[in-house]
């Protein structure tokens, strides 16, 4: 069971989350619900560390499909950074805005992009593209995902300003229509640039929050350069082109590792 330290040892860090805010808030939902996303992600790294290919699928899928699903088309909680927004204007310590805290704003310390790899129920989708390895050189155009977080900010601010009636409805169907749009503009920039994590890099407003915290994370992927034979096959099978030869926290786009084990399993000499 030795070897099975690292997901057990995540599954404690959730079910202590679960426990904390099931006490705080006097709500079962909070114990259920880490609890349930706990026990996803302990599953796929306790699937990896087995040698299973589809260890982060299963994850991804459990856990995006809980959040796309049932909380969010089934609940009404609008998971979208719009949500945020909108729970963070009003006051109210829901879901969406301990979503937030703990998956994308704190939680990055620790695991830093991992919910981009493991729960992400946008990413979950473009995954199943036949671009998992880019075939296009990086383009600088990152810039995007300023412009919509910025337009998520505005959009909520705005509605609160106009003092719009029924603002609860408006931000079920903005997610409603948010994801669609999401799901169209990302399988577009997928075939587009031919690379099925275009909208991650370039687009996505959350990123923002996850940049620079991934910055310090402490969960990070890193080589043991005396077993390393150079050979480039890490750097190549990046989804986000981040340069894993380097351990230092400046490496080429080492904010945006997904922390997918994809340049762990293409390693032939096992130095990552």
């Amino acid at each position: 069971m030795r070897k099975y330290a690292p997901s057990i040892a995540l599954f404690a860090v959730f079910e202590a989350v679960a426990i904390a805010l099931w006490l705080a808030k006097d709500n079962l939902f909070y114990l259920l619900n880490f609890t349930y996303i706990g026990a996803s992600v302990a599953l796929g790294v306790g699937l990896f560390i087995q040698g299973n290919k589809n260890a982060r699928r299963v994850t991804q899928l459990l856990v995006g499909l809980y959040m796309l699903v049932y909380l969010g088309l089934i609940c009404n909680e609008n998971m979208q950074i719009e949500g945020f927004w909108y729970y963070l204007f009003t006051g109210v310590f829901e879901a969406a805005t301990i979503h937030y805290a703990v998956a994308k704003i704190f939680g990055p310390l620790l695991f830093g992009r991992g919910w981009c790899g493991y729960a992400c129920w946008t990413a979950m989708v473009l995954d199943f593209l036949p671009y998992k390895v880019p075939r296009q050189p990086r383009k600088k155009i990152g810039w995007i995902r300023y412009l919509t977080f910025a337009a998520s900010l505005v959009f909520v601010a705005g509605l609160f300003l106009a003092h719009v009636g029924n603002i609860e409805r408006i931000m079920f169907w903005a997610f409603v229509f948010g994801n669609v749009a999401y799901y169209a503009v990302g399988i577009a920039m997928a075939f587009a640039f031919k690379d099925n994590r275009a909208f991650c890099k370039y687009v996505c407003p959350v990123t923002v929050f996850l940049k620079p915290m991934s910055y310090f994370s402490l969960l990070r992927i890193t080589c043991d350069h005396d077993k390393c034979i150079q050979c480039g096959k890490c750097r190549r099978v990046c989804p986000m082109g981040v340069d894993m030869l380097d351990d230092s926290r400046k490496r080429e786009n080492g904010t945006e590792c997904i922390l997918c084990q994809a340049c762990v399993r293409s390693c032939p000499k096992k130095a990552l």
